[in-house]
Formats: structure tokens, sequence, C-alpha cells
């Protein structure tokens, strides 16, 4: 299967008034966290489609996909790697890790991070030195350390959460939004295995979390609980 075939597929789904939508959505003006993408204006479920019909593609041709200057490019590129990954052996793995890494600067949308960090990053690192998620987890680039925090959920879904804690007390002071949402998410999912290192974690920092984090984190915990954590009365 030819990379010019899916791009030529995708073109054909394309929805002008969608990729205006897209463009607001996911904040592409001056100064926003996606300034200057470009998007096709494809729903999830068809590029999901469009991925699964070219999961033969090569990994060299993948690679060209996910270097795109289209956003929905990256994510079919994005979700065959999750694919391969997933079906592939240790030297399959591994080539797609590092590659994963080496194009870091292309997975830019927090979609992008989203569908794909968890299953081949986490995954990667599961049985390995957890190092790279502490150098993603400095970087100076937000998406890196979106991947840090998101990576996590991998070890979560393995009843491991001791990485999540560790990497949400260095972004706690992360000036970034998408962050103290990305963390309080990963606190909530780590307080579904454990609501007691949750709270051990919550009682120790609620009070320096951005707010958005606390109430990400927070947000399935009983009303009254809820109060106490928001009125700072825990």
């Amino acid at each position: 299967m030819k990379l010019k075939e899916l791009r030529d597929e995708l073109e054909s789904l394309a929805d002008r008034e969608m990729a205006e939508f897209a463009a607001r959505y996911f904040k592409t003006g001056p100064g926003e966290y996606g300034e200057g993408d470009t998007f096709l204006g494809i729903r999830t479920p068809d590029l999901r489609k469009v991925a699964r019909k070219f999961k033969g593609l090569s990994l060299e041709e993948t690679e060209r996909l996910l270097r795109s200057e289209i956003h929905e490019e990256r994510f079919v590129a994005l979700a065959i790697l999750v694919d391969r990954f997933k079906k592939g052996g240790d030297e399959e793995k591994e080539k797609i890790y590092r590659m994963y890494l080496v194009n870091s600067r292309y997975i830019n949308n927090w979609d992008l991070v989203d569908v794909s960090v968890k299953d081949i990053v986490g995954a990667f690192l599961w049985e390995k030195d957890r190092g790279p998620l502490y150098e993603l987890a400095g970087s100076d680039n937000l998406w890196e350390r979106r991947m840090a925090i998101m990576a996590t959920f991998f070890f979560i879904k393995q009843g491991e959460l001791k990485e999540t804690f560790r990497i949400a007390e260095m972004l706690l002071h992360d000036p970034e939004d998408l962050i103290h949402k990305a963390v309080g998410w990963m606190l909530r999912e780590a307080g579904k295995r454990d609501r007691e290192a949750e709270e051990e974690f919550l009682e120790k920092h609620y009070r320096e979390m951005p707010r958005t984090m606390l109430r990400y984190a927070i947000e399935k915990f009983p009303e009254e609980r809820r109060k106490a954590y928001l009125g700072g009365k825990v």
C-alpha cells in the first residue's frame, strides 16, 4: 500500500467546514498552542478506519506521514504506529519507540499525544528504566511534558502508580493549562485504582495545585469531599 493512496483517501474525506471548526477547536491562531496547524476536516472514526485500512504501510512511509504539515495525516501515522507496536516483536517495538521520540516535535497537539504515548512510550518503558519519562517531564516543550504524564497511563492500567505521582509532583507548577488537565486526569485515574494513595498525594499538595488540576483530580469524589478540597478544609 502506497503513501499516495492513503493521502488520496484522506483528501476524499476532507470537509472544509469541519476543517474550519477543527482549526478553532485546536487553537491554531497566532500565539495559541496549535498555531499554524493545518486541517482537512475529517472525523476521528474515519481517521481510524483509514489507519486500519493502511496498517501495512511501511515504517519509512509512516514516518514520512508523521512529518506531514496536515494534522489528520499525523494522527493516522500515530494510529498505524500504535497498531504496529502492539503486534510487533521486540526489535520493531524499540524501532517505533525511538522513531516516536525522534519525531516528537510533530506530535504537537493534545489529541496526537493522547492517542499514542500510552501505548508506545508507556508500553515500551514498562519493564525498563523510566529515566526517559523524567527527561520529557523536564522539557521546555509543552507536548513532551504532556507525553511524560500521559505515558504513565499505561502503568496505571497495570496497577503501578508511583511514576504518575512522581511526575505529577514535577509538573505541579507547570504554567500550561493543558498540563494541569492532563495531570489532574492521571491523578483521577490513579485514584480509581487506589483512592487512599491519591488522597495521600492530594493532602500533601492540593493547596499549591492549580485549580483546574485539582478539579480534574477530584472529579469523581463524593460531593462533600470535593467541597472540602476546593474549600481548603481537608
